[in-house]
This record gives structure tokens, sequence and C-alpha cells, in this order.
């Protein structure tokens, strides 16, 4: 029987040569954090592996959005630092912000990133196969690239969909690039805008509105919900509001965006609110509410795959409803985040690769907004955690209490950490101040490992830290804090 199969395949291998297909284990269609990370994992687990490209390694992610915005937020971050110099006794003369090196710097740290994804594949042995895919039936995939040549390539084990998504259009608020911008064009234009409208308050609005803001330009937030960063818990998103309000930027919050009339030099931005219609003159809108997934005209129509929404649907492991077609990222109706999305990539290829990987937990996903103060969080709000009909311990720690914290000159905000009053688990952890994006993890791994609130008041927190506020947070909830 070995001897036939061995034959088998051989022929098999044959015929494919004949037909000019190239035959691989696994093909991924999309090499943004997901679809690069699925394929560096299934390269390690042995498998024949290509990605498709039609753009850049590393995706949206890397070329225009979680990097280069950081890069820019850096740099409004120094900025501010040099405004407020002589708050640490530092005299600095004449800083101005150079709007396009800002830019060049952005760019350059994104093309860097993408080179280091080209050095991972090579390191990997994965072939890049760049060029526009559609997946097709018999678990192949048709490569067409810039010069309009198709190839048709075949994957033995399965085909992963990491298309990813773009900046979302609402009807009554159409991009044209240049007045009405998404993201891209908003870490790319060639002048800074004197006055700008941000539509939409979640991580991307809040993240530009800071830059523009921190740099000089006139920002309104227009947000339809009535509170800024509305999947957060509300303490935290008032704390940021009156951060923003306090550096000059309008939020109008219960609003909506009815018409943007660009046929003047700039934008007049037609606002709906509670009080009736405002006009807001500006030189650029940007429309910042929320993606949708890049699955059109990739073949799935004519496979059969399920999708519901603009999404696709798939079971705990990835997988479509059509065997050997997967899909991970922001194609799914989950978190559109980078780290889901590598989460993900790594969970799909382990299982398809004969592993018993554990399923993703998304109840336990932290989220950061990187705008200053930062934002960060995981688990349940506390209107949440009532909801599901915890009775609940909540402990809150201001940074305004925190050594460190005054050392830094970084006294806004606090850590807010919600119990179970019945079991001590961790239900929810929110934060906002500097670097608490960089703190989020320990409550994640809290979570994971079901470490109740006694358990971590008494884990030893280094002093002096910002990460103490943890623990003075966990302390509070039991009445039993320290330096507050």
């Amino acid at each position: 029987m070995n001897r036939i199969h061995r034959n088998s395949n051989k022929s098999l291998s044959s015929w494919h040569q004949f037909l000019n297909i190239m035959s691989y284990d696994i093909i991924v269609v999309g090499s943004g954090p997901g679809g690069y990370v699925a394929a560096i994992r299934a390269s390690q687990l042995g498998m024949k592996t290509a990605i498709v490209e039609r753009e850049s390694l590393g995706g949206i992610c890397l070329n225009w959005g979680c990097i280069p915005t950081k890069a820019l937020l850096k740099s409004a971050n120094v900025f501010e630092y040099i405004n407020h110099a002589s708050d640490y006794g530092i005299t600095v003369k004449d800083g101005k912000a150079d709007f396009g090196a800002m830019v060049e710097r952005s760019r350059g740290v994104a093309n860097g990133m993408s080179n280091g994804i080209q050095f991972l594949m090579k390191k990997n042995k994965i072939d890049v196969l760049m060029g526009t895919g559609v997946i097709k039936a018999g678990k192949k995939v048709a490569v067409t690239d810039d010069k309009g040549k198709t190839t048709e390539y075949e994957a033995g084990k399965g085909v992963i969909i990491a298309t990813g998504a773009r900046s979302r259009q609402l009807p009554n608020l159409p991009q044209d690039g240049k007045k009405v911008i998404g993201y891209r064009e908003a870490m790319s234009m060639k002048t800074q805008p004197k006055k700008m409208v941000v539509v939409g308050s979640g991580a991307i609005g809040v993240e530009f509105a800071y830059f523009y803001n921190a740099i000089g330009t006139e920002v309104t937030i227009v947000e339809y919900l009535p509170n800024i960063v509305p999947i957060e818990d509300k303490d935290v998103s008032k704390e940021l509001t009156k951060s923003f309000k306090k550096s000059g930027i309008k939020i109008m919050t219960d609003s909506s965006v009815e018409s943007v009339d660009t046929s003047g030099k700039g934008c007049v931005v037609n606002v709906k609110t509670k009080k009736g219609e405002e006009k807001i003159e500006c030189d650029v809108v940007l429309s910042a509410v929320g993606i949708e997934a890049n699955i059109e005209n990739i073949g799935l129509e004519d496979l059969g795959i399920v999708t519901d929404r603009g999404r696709i649907l798939v079971n705990d492991y990835y997988q479509t409803n059509i065997p050997g077609y997967y899909a991970i990222g922001d194609v799914l109706p989950n978190a559109a985040l980078a780290h889901v999305a590598s989460a993900e990539g790594i969970i799909c290829v382990e299982k398809i690769a004969g592993h018993n990987p554990e399923p993703l937990d998304y109840g336990n996903i932290p989220g950061c907004t990187y705008c200053s103060p930062e934002v960060a969080s995981v688990g349940l709000t506390e209107e949440a955690a009532k909801e599901a009909g915890y009775e609940l311990k909540i402990g809150k720690f201001p940074f305004s209490a925190s050594g460190k914290a005054s050392a830094a000159g970084a006294k806004e905000g606090f850590v807010k950490l919600i119990f179970d009053a019945k079991y001590g688990e961790l239900l929810g952890g929110h934060m906002i101040g500097a670097n608490v994006t960089e703190m989020v993890a320990e409550l994640v791994a809290v979570r994971k490992l079901e470490t109740t609130g006694e358990e971590l008041i008494k884990t030893v927190h280094p002093h002096p830290t910002m990460s103490e506020a943890v623990m003075e947070a966990a302390a509070a909830a039991y009445d039993e804090v320290i330096h507050l």
C-alpha cells in the first residue's frame, strides 16, 4: 500500500508539472499579521508554504496601520515633550513640527518592517507570490501578476484566506482621497491641514485626532454614540474626553455627519446634533467609522463559501463551510486586531498540521489605543459585568497617587479593576494613562491563569513603576489600598 501511495503521489506531481500547476501544502492569500504569521508557523511545522500578496508584505498593519501610525504618534509625543520641556527643568527654544519629516519617518519605519517580513519569508523558505489571488475549486489559487499573467497554484492541505480589510465608506460620506479621506491618506498627506473633522472616535479616530491636534491642527471629533471610544468602560471614556478637551480638541457626541460639501476650497461639514444642525468648516474630513472586509472578487461566491454581513463564517479552527478552505483575521466577524489575526493564524495552521490547539478565548483579548493618554483594556466593562448579573468588587487607583507617574510628569489617568465578588475572578481591567498599553498584558495573563484578586494583591510589584497601580487597584477593590 505504501509503495502504491508513493507512486500515486509521484504520478500526481508529474501530472501537475505537465499542467504547469505548482503544488504546496499551504497557500496563504494575504500577508498581514494573520497571513504572514500563519505562513511562518506552517513552515515551522514542516509544510511547504506560499503566500500571495498584491501590494506590500506585512499588509495594512505594517504598511498603513499599526506600525506607521505609532511612528507618527511618537513624533507627536516627542513634540509635546519639547513644548513642555520647562516642566522638566529644561529650556528649549523654537521647537517646530515638520509635518513632512514626520510623514517621511513614518514611511521609513513602515518600509523597514516590510523588508523585515521579506527576510522572514526567505528565512522560513516561504515562496512569495506577488499578485492578486483568487481562490478556485480543488484548493487552487489563481494569481495574476502586475503584467496580467495568471498562474494557478494548488494547496494540498488548505488555502487560508487572510485578505484583511479597508476603510469603511458611508453612503453620505464618500471618500475622494483628498478632502474626505481614510486612514491611508491621513498618514501620507503632503501638507498639514489647519482644520480637520474626524468622524468616528474608535481607535483610529482618536489616535489621528491626538496626532494632528498635538502638532497644531484644529481638530473636531464627531461621534454618533454618547461617548468617545464607545467600546471602552465609561469611566475611561470620560477621562479621555476630559483630557482631549483640555488639549483643545472639540468633541461632539450624540452627533452625526449628514453630508460634506467639498465644492469650495475646503469642506463644509453638516452635523446633526441634539440641538439641531451645525455647519463646520475645515480643510479635510477624516472618515474613521470602521472597516470593511476585503472579500469581494476573491472567489468566495463561486465556491459557495458562506458569509454573513460582509464577513466569512468559520468554526473554532477557522475552517469555512467548504473543506480545505480557511479564513483568519479581519475577514471574520471577530475583533479586527493584528494580535487576534496572528493568534488565529497559528491556531488554524496547527489544527491543519494535526495538532490539538486550544480555541481562542475571544473574551480575553486586550485592546489598545495609542493616543495620549493611552487606553488599554481587557474583559468586561463595569456596565457589561452588571448586566451579566455579577456581584462586583471594583477598585480604582489614579496615577496621580503613583510616585513613578509623578516623577515622569504623567499623572493623568487610572487603573480600574472589576472582580467577581463571589470567586475573586478578574472580570475586566481598564487603564488610561502613559504607557498603559505596555501594562495590560499582565491582566490578560491574570485572567488566563484564573488568578484571584487577593492573589494579585499579594503579587509583589516593583517600585517605583506605573504597574504598581495594578496591585493598588486590586487592593482598593478589597479595601486594602495603601497609597490612596
